[in-house]
């Protein structure tokens, strides 16, 4: 059973209503069998997806409409009750569960398509649309989703945007700061702010867009994402490598950039613990073995003869330059034969496998007890200094420290696990991690945003004054503090 956030963490509840029948009541009359009350059905939005942090919320609203969160904000508004937004609730800090006994309001039915043009690659739709349910509606139409992530089965459009996701192609298609267009949102008030525009260009006034994502519920609940997809590429291959150094990762990358030029679209790398995690514990079998550490490389592009060709030269160059020690290729074009070598690699037609063995880190690290979860950037020079410098800080207090992530935009997963949570363990790890990562010109969170867990530590990537000015905008868009209070910002002085 994990202990309550609050216990463990020592929180102060803050001066909210109290849940009462009334409150209930009225919620019944709005969405009629969408209201759940009952202790075992309201548990599993109280949890995280990592186990790590528990709310006791009595209460989960699933509306479907912006006019249900509307309504449904106004009231809370109205009396200070304090409510927690939720989405897939794959998030890693956190950020996605109550503290206290935040109402949650899940957009799990709100999972509508609303538009798609074939000809600007728009897609409108609302928020608790699934990304993989996104990915495949796209795909049928010639087109895929500028994000992707290991929990695409799980989260929601609207908490990917609310928390600024990075994810896998975030190198070739970049973050959704830039491919979101346009947004709806519901303000703490229940006023809904439309700025759903499917425009390319618009320069008119401040992007107001821009305030909600990355926000993490604390300014508004986003209702509807309006985002630029690109076309589906017609060839796509994956190469699985091993480097003997992590020099040789940084070396590979650059001759990578380098001849693969327009047609890369991913660089990840793991170390050789997190590759002996995954076979241990989800009997996956890498095809590339002993090697200090493994890199994963995607190309995509719109002529398969062309990409192949381009990536055979570049493994032909790695391989004769010492740079790789071994690997193998998938492709996705039905051309060639179930297997094939090639310049001494073997082709085959599963890119998927490969990707597991990538994508599924963070599941195979669950079994190994608690995790202590850190993505950080960093300059990529120094990505993997930081796991070598935790593993000596640590030694053996620490049942494993592994790192893996997107080198390709200077993102390090650091993970540490030990049998059950430790709070020396904790205090050996933190600041310690976030003022090596400040020194570096670091920020603590590349990707999964701050959270509960992270808030705390802001000034280690941002200025007190930028801080302030957060704290502005918040008592501007949120004066009562009633949108996933305890979150995101330190509280205000």
């Amino acid at each position: 059973e994990v202990v309550p956030t609050c216990e463990r963490y020592a929180v102060r509840r803050l001066p909210f209503a109290r849940l009462a029948d009334g409150d209930v009541a009225f919620f019944e009359r709005l969405m009629p069998g969408r209201v759940l009350t009952g202790q075992e059905e309201v548990k599993p939005f109280n949890v995280d997806w990592l186990k790590s942090v528990r709310g006791c919320s009595q209460l989960v609203l699933k509306p479907q409409t912006t006019a249900e969160v509307s309504q449904i904000l106004r009231y809370c508004y109205e009396r200070n009750l304090a409510v927690n937004p939720q989405g897939g609730n794959t998030g890693l800090v956190g950020g996605s569960v109550p503290v206290f006994d935040e109402i949650i309001l899940s957009t799990a039915l709100m999972n509508q398509i609303i538009s798609f043009d074939k000809v600007s690659g728009i897609l409108v739709c609302q928020a608790g649309c699934v990304l993989e349910r996104l990915s495949e509606y796209l795909e049928e139409q010639g087109f895929i989703m500028p994000l992707d992530l290991g929990a695409k089965g799980s989260c929601h459009i609207g908490g990917n945007v609310a928390t600024n996701a990075g994810g896998l192609r975030l190198l070739r298609y970049g973050s959704l700061r830039g491919t979101v267009l346009g947004l709806e949102v519901v303000l703490a008030d229940g006023s809904a702010l439309d700025c759903l525009t499917s425009l390319r260009k618009d320069n008119t006034g401040y992007d107001l867009k821009q305030l909600f994502i990355g926000s993490e519920g604390t300014l508004g609940v986003i209702t509807a994402v309006s985002i630029l997809c690109p076309q589906r590429p017609k060839a796509v291959n994956v190469a699985f490598l091993g480097c003997q150094s992590f020099a040789k990762v940084l070396e590979t990358f650059t001759t990578c950039r380098a001849m693969l030029g327009e047609i890369l679209s991913a660089y990840e790398f793991m170390d050789e613990k997190c590759m002996e995690l995954v076979e241990r514990h989800l009997k996956l079998s890498s095809p590339v073995a002993d090697s200090p550490f493994y890199v994963l490389i995607e190309t995509s592009g719109s002529n398969s003869t062309h990409d192949e060709e381009k990536l055979n030269n570049f493994l032909e160059r790695a391989m004769a330059s010492g740079l790789v020690t071994d690997g193998t290729v998938a492709t996705d074009n039905k051309k060639i034969k179930a297997t094939a070598w090639v310049y001494g690699f073997l082709w085959s037609l599963v890119p998927q496998v490969l990707w597991s063995l990538r994508e599924r880190i963070t599941e195979a690290l669950t079994h190994e007890g608690c995790v202590y979860k850190y993505d950080i950037s960093l300059p990529v020079g120094r990505l993997y200094d930081l796991v070598t410098d935790m593993r000596a800080r640590l030694g053996h207090s620490a049942k494993n420290v592994v790192g893996y992530g997107h080198l390709g935009d200077g993102n390090l997963h650091l993970n540490i696990t030990a049998e059950s949570y430790s709070h020396s363990l904790l205090d050996a790890i933190e600041p310690f991690v976030y003022e090596w990562t400040a020194r570096c010109s670091g920020s603590i969170s590349a990707e999964h945003g701050l959270g509960f867990k992270k808030k705390q530590f802001i000034q280690y990537s941002k200025p007190r004054e930028a801080v302030l000015l957060m704290q502005r905008f918040k008592a501007m868009l949120d004066p009562k503090g009633i949108l996933n209070p305890y979150k995101t910002l330190p509280s205000a002085p």
